[in-house]
């Protein structure tokens, strides 16, 4: 193969895979946008909800508040759920709001 071929190749790889490759902790501003878009969510009700709470928000919303579990409830140190990581503590309370956020989070590509 020619010099400028794997050149070629080397710079496709390098190039190409920088642009796909994501952190797996989000950054302040994905925990800023998903905070006020589940914050909107369930501001404006039921019926404009896209995102459905599951039994795990409902279980993690009654721990945190109960103040059980703020760390796993709101994703604070220690949580390995990556579409929990910096979930206003309130909002954690309220399962719609979770399942808001973590929509959020997971289009967000975490």
């Amino acid at each position: 193969m020619s010099l400028t071929f794997m050149s070629l190749i080397a710079a496709v790889v390098l190039f190409g895979g920088w642009g796909v490759a994501r952190a797996d902790v989000p950054k302040a501003e994905d925990i800023a946008t998903c905070n006020n878009e589940a914050q909107e969510a369930t501001r404006k009700g039921k019926d404009s909800r896209a995102a459905t709470p599951n039994t795990k928000d409902h279980s993690r919303a009654a721990d945190a508040r109960r103040g059980d579990a703020p760390s796993a409830a709101v994703g604070g140190p220690g949580v390995s759920d990556p579409q929990l990581e910096g979930m206003d503590p309130d909002g954690a309370k309220d399962p719609a709001y979770q399942a808001a956020y973590r929509t959020c989070m997971r289009k967000a590509g975490f």
